[in-house]
């Protein structure tokens, strides 16, 4: 309180002046820096109040803070385009993914424009680089064992000739008996759930009854990795800014064992996989989109990795 009011005594012409980063940001030695990044918005849909107030709104808010602190900052955002939410909204509208996708960006661009979001950059994951860096991912991931390969039972509609991942199969959820559950996850009780646990499977394109079809899919390997990442844990909770339900979370996940993770899926709208056997799939979204933090800064600036690889800045 005393240096808050000896620093309103002097006046604001006591105060420092503000830093103005060079463009594009990067980090500089002997500063504090600071990435930003909120959570990427699907692109099936018309941002509302709700979606810039649950996570844009306050990086926006924290960013500003930063640049007011002096900090050099970078803020970085973008459209989420891959996956079964953007399929079935270009099945609705009957357009392609990509233009889906190239509709629902500009219509995200605006928006927050116009909300004056300070974003230093807005891009999309639908770009040259998301596929180069999450195939590069991939790569080092089965060079170093970490993949796994099995064969899964999956729904397949035999009249849409297709293998329903996702929210391609609606049905009644196994655990809570809501009636429109997806493939993946149940939005009432919120569990995840493997599609062939439905009760009464729909295809959500034809509203025919699929048939249970084996499947060739990739796998993470997370009881391999659970040795290395449990002192990682332990490390980072004591030194950073864990929320105590994101700590919960990830205690019960490492407490029940992890198990393996798949991370493809039978579709033709994502990011191919670069091996053979599997060329004529996609990678898994959840696999995907983080990785469109690291590919939207790579559309920003060529040196991306001084924000992702240089942990002594």
């Amino acid at each position: 309180i005393t240096a808050a009011a000896e620093a309103w005594a002097r006046g604001t012409a006591a105060l420092p002046k503000p830093w103005k980063p060079q463009k594009p940001v990067l980090p500089v030695e002997g500063m504090r820096n600071v990435l930003i990044t909120s959570a990427l918005p699907y692109v099936n849909n018309v941002p509302h109040l709700g979606n810039i107030i649950g996570c844009v709104l306050s990086a926006d808010t924290f960013a500003r803070y930063c640049r007011l602190r002096n900090w050099n900052t970078l803020y970085v955002c973008g459209t989420d385009e891959y996956g079964t939410a953007t399929e079935t909204k270009a099945v609705e509208e009957g357009l392609t993914p990509q233009e889906i996708c190239n509709k629902y960006n500009a219509i995200h661009t605006d928006i927050y424009r116009w909300f004056d979001i300070s974003f230093d950059y807005f891009g999309r994951t639908t770009t040259p680089h998301q596929t180069t860096i999450a195939q590069d991912i991939f790569q080092r991931l089965l060079a170093r064992g970490f993949l796994l390969q099995d064969t899964v039972e999956q729904l397949r509609c035999e009249n849409c000739q297709r293998f329903l991942a996702d929210r391609f199969v609606e049905g009644t959820c196994p655990f809570c008996s809501y009636e429109e559950a997806r493939g993946d996850q149940c939005d009432k009780c919120g569990k995840l759930i493997n599609a062939v646990e439905l009760k009464n499977p729909q295809c959500k394109l034809c509203r025919g009854v699929p048939v249970v079809k084996p499947t060739q899919h990739l796998f993470l390997d997370l009881p391999k990795l659970e040795e290395r990442l449990e002192p990682w844990l332990e490390q980072s909770w004591a030194t950073g800014d864990w929320t105590a339900n994101a700590r919960y979370i990830t205690r019960s996940w490492i407490r029940d064992g992890l198990k393996p993770r798949c991370i493809t899926r039978d579709l033709k709208w994502g990011t191919p996989v670069p091996l053979d056997g599997f060329r004529d799939k996609v990678f898994y979204v959840w696999f995907d989109a983080p990785i469109g933090y690291l590919s939207i800064t790579a559309n920003y600036t060529d040196q991306w990795e001084r924000w992702w690889k240089n942990p002594q800045q």
